[in-house]
Order: structure tokens, then C-alpha cells, then sequence
């Protein structure tokens, strides 16, 4: 998956339009447009400003890493391990 896709797709994910998500970086609309239609590639600085937006690596936007992460912290031994479980079961359904 390139980057114009994970952006989109990690956009969606949370229910952020790109109208919303441009709001939240400080930059116009267009411009997530652009980067989701593969016409432009977000800057440095806009690429860990996503990382941390979405709570993810540059690496894995840049496609340099398929692994995403998510945040865990605040959560009991228990649901980690729920969540672990989920995502082994998910990985063998592909």
C-alpha cells in the first residue's frame, strides 16, 4: 500500500473527513486531498505530524515497515492480551 492510500485509509479508519483532517494539521484541504490522490507527498513534518495523528511509525507510512501500532497504555494485562489474541486470529484470515 503506498502513502497516499494509508492516508486515506487511516482517515477514514477514524472518521475524519479530509476537510478535518487538514483542520487539525493547520493546512488546507486540497492539500490532504493531493497526498491522497498520489499528486503530492506530505512534508517531514507533516509526515510525524501524521504518525502521531494516527498513532503510527513514519516507517509504516513511508511502506518501509508493515507493522502499525496502537496505544495500549491505560489498559489492563488482560485486554492487551484480548487484543493480542485478535490480531494473530486477524493475520491468519488473510
Amino acid at each position: 500500500m503506498m502513502i497516499a492510500e494509508k492516508i486515506k485509509s487511516l482517515r477514514v479508519a477514524r472518521g475524519l473527513t479530509q476537510a478535518e483532517l487538514a483542520r487539525q494539521l493547520g493546512i488546507t484541504r486540497n492539500g490532504v486531498n493531493s497526498w491522497e490522490q498520489g499528486l503530492s507527498m506530505p512534508s517531514p513534518a507533516y509526515l510525524v505530524e501524521l504518525a502521531k495523528l494516527f498513532r503510527v511509525t513514519t516507517d509504516y507510512l513511508l511502506g518501509l515497515s508493515e507493522m502499525e501500532s496502537i496505544n495500549v497504555s491505560g489498559l489492563s494485562e488482560r485486554d492487551i492480551g484480548i487484543l493480542t489474541e485478535l490480531a494473530e486470529r486477524l493475520k491468519m484470515q488473510k
